[in-house]
């Protein structure tokens, strides 16, 4: 099966870093662009970041200056600094790719990863 599976969530106070990675396994033909959301309780999922190559990157303006995401191959990082409060949520992976030369583009998820920045 496809699977996008997320770690380096944790908890850490205001100020602190974190950095997420998010590995695609399975059979892919072919991975587009990777990115990240988030969600925190309450709300709707946000876009955090994308990555199409490795210079053609996306930010939302919440997290300019303060995040950097970066991708080797199938596998997409997210380095998280001077993090927030406010920057609570659950971090999820997404990936554009086709499964066989074939196949349309579509979505893939990954499960998830909490985030918890607080004193």
């Amino acid at each position: 099966q496809v699977q996008l599976v997320e770690s380096g969530g944790g908890s850490v106070q205001p100020g602190g870093s974190l950095r997420l990675s998010c590995t695609a396994s399975g059979l892919f033909f072919s991975i587009n662009g990777m990115g990240w959301y988030r969600q925190a309780p309450g709300k709707q999922r946000e876009f955090v970041a994308s990555i199409f190559s490795g210079t053609t990157a996306d930010y939302a303006d919440s997290v300019k200056g303060r995040f950097t995401i970066s991708r080797d191959k199938n596998t997409v990082s997210l380095q998280m600094n001077s993090l927030k409060p406010e920057d609570t949520a659950v971090y999820s992976c997404q990936a554009d790719g086709k499964r066989t030369i074939v196949s349309e583009i579509r979505s893939y998820w990954g499960q998830g990863t909490q985030v918890t920045v607080s004193s």
